[in-house]
């Protein structure tokens, strides 16, 4: 049994490099909080769908451009990623405050530079995530996903109310500056991480941009665990950012609140979320995954239904902290689940993939949710969102989470290198693999069975077909076949997209065959000369 060290919702923060890292991304999200008060702020006399275009703004980068993020966190030294997008960001803040200081700050200009400072989150985000697991142990994975939450939705109850006060006693401008400052505490933090040495691709190993591309989409295209996942993200974000992107206009038209105010909303969500991760860890030993996303979304849509309905601002908090409490137990379900279910090769990409769904999920929710409220009103706009909710909440009975807890996702070094004649090249391809198995009669159905979990194997792996075949004059002779792009990628599939769970597929199947396979590599025939 694990020790109550190990199991308890802080743990994490007992690894020095993640509690640096950790407290580091704290400022930074206490700065992003209050630069969001203060730009929604700056643009309440735009009306409620300007307004919500500081949410799409900053979160429309994430669905353009996480992909091409996430190839580029698993290719790249992924410190040294963090740390120039963190200085992009830093000069995309001060720009911010200048322009506001000196007069010059318009709604365009700020929606444009809000959305360069979102194309810096969208680097961001795949490469942080993606680093978790070199900060904690794995089985402390989903403590460090819930107190990654709960480092947002602490900022989330301290930044907004900071940023009200800011703007109430200062001027919208110091809420960009206060931003600005909180990126350059991350880099000092990334500075101060002592990352262990990393292995270097095997030259004839090493992915390109393109390649790694479809190699991430041929991932997600056949891991059923993370597309479902992406589904249970893709039912509860877009309807649920109808309640942060409407809350300033509710708070203003309904609630009658000022800046201050407004940001004291927004901490009741983040008390809530707080209290709903302190809970967490032991919600999570009583129910499944799925149970918690259920219960959570219903209860983010009875909040959301009820919001319009407040009659002042002391009633409206309750529910936004039960709001909050529910928010969380989603963001962690879901975070947990993708670092526990990904291969370490294609975690940054696969994290991407969640990034695109939760944050365009938001951006385009936020447009859509601004556009309904200005023709049908507050009221019967959150009351739609929340019928939304409910019905995604539902699908749970029939959509449920995989269990990927306890996959094996460390590298397994037991597939033995090809012997060779001839002198390949990494671009050559594409290789034909064939492998030959002897079954029994009264095996057929088991190992038929067993190498349809084989080809998901295979083309995760990289794979861009496969076929099982039996022969017709030796009925207990199979022929596995599948194609790789390239010897590059296949020796890949030998090595670093080969882990423990791929291992264990492969050796269920087997162990239903008689001797060992035979295994043959061959590429497609040059074309004759003329």
């Amino acid at each position: 049994m694990a020790s109550s060290s190990t199991t308890s919702a802080w743990a994490p923060l007992a690894a020095r490099s993640f509690r640096a890292l950790w407290l580091a991304q704290f400022a930074s999200n206490v700065g992003t909080w209050v630069q969001s008060v203060g730009a929604q702020w700056l643009l309440l006399d735009h009306g409620p769908t300007v307004v919500a275009l500081v949410q799409t703004a900053s979160s429309l980068p994430v669905f353009l451009f996480a992909l091409p993020a996430g190839v580029l966190a698993d290719l790249a030294d992924r410190k040294r990623l963090l740390v120039w997008a963190q200085l992009g960001m830093t000069v995309v803040a001060a720009l911010l405050a200048v322009a506001t200081f000196t007069g010059g700050m318009t709604a365009g200009l700020l929606l444009t530079l809000t959305f360069l400072l979102g194309c810096g989150s969208a680097l961001v985000g795949p490469a942080w995530q993606a680093i978790q697991p070199e900060l904690v142990p794995r089985e402390q994975l989903k403590q460090a996903s819930a107190l990654g939450a709960v480092n947002m939705n602490i900022a989330r109850a301290v930044g907004p109310a900071l940023g009200g006060l800011l703007v109430a006693l200062a001027g919208v401008g110091w809420t960009f500056a206060l931003n600005a400052v909180s990126f350059v505490v991350i880099l000092l933090a990334l500075q101060m991480w002592r990352r262990a040495p990393q292995a270097r691709p095997n030259e004839t190993e090493r992915e390109h941009a393109v390649a790694a591309v479809r190699a991430g989409v041929r991932y997600l295209r056949h891991a059923p665990g993370i597309r479902r996942i992406l589904l249970r993200a893709l039912l509860f974000v877009p309807a649920a950012s109808a309640l942060w992107a409407l809350l300033p206009t509710v708070s203003a038209q309904v609630l009658h609140l000022g800046s201050s105010g407004y940001g004291l909303m927004l901490g009741a969500l983040g008390v809530g979320a707080v209290a709903g991760a302190l809970g967490l860890p032991a919600a999570a030993r009583q129910v499944s995954g799925t149970a918690m996303l259920m219960v959570s979304g219903a209860v983010f849509a009875a909040v959301t239904a009820v919001l319009p309905l407040c009659p002042n601002a002391l009633v409206a908090a309750i529910p936004l902290t039960l709001a909050g409490a529910a928010w969380i137990g989603v963001l962690s379900t879901l975070n947990a689940a993708m670092q526990l279910t990904l291969a370490g090769w294609v975690r940054a990409r696969g994290l991407a993939f969640y990034l695109i769904v939760f944050m365009g999920g938001q951006a385009f929710g936020a447009a859509i949710w601004g556009i309904v409220a200005g023709y049908a009103g507050l009221t019967i706009t959150l009351f739609v969102a929340a019928g939304l909710l409910v019905l995604g909440a539902a699908t749970g009975w029939w959509w449920p989470l995989h269990d990927g807890g306890n996959l094996d996702r460390s590298v397994a070094a037991s597939w033995a290198d090809p012997s060779l004649v001839l002198e390949l090249r990494p671009t050559d391809g594409p290789v034909l693999v064939q492998i030959e198995y002897r079954v029994a009669e009264d095996n057929v159905n088991d190992f038929t069975r067993a190498m349809t979990v084989v080809e998901r194997s295979r083309r995760r792996t990289g794979a861009t077909s496969w076929g099982l075949h039996r022969d017709i004059a030796d009925p207990a002779l199979f022929l596995e076949t599948f194609q790789v792009p390239s010897w590059a990628e296949h020796l890949a599939q030998h090595h670093s997209r080969y882990t423990g769970a791929d291992h264990d597929v492969l050796e269920r199947a087997r162990r239903l065959a008689e001797g060992e396979p035979t295994v043959r590599h061959a590429l497609a025939a040059p074309s004759p000369l003329d």
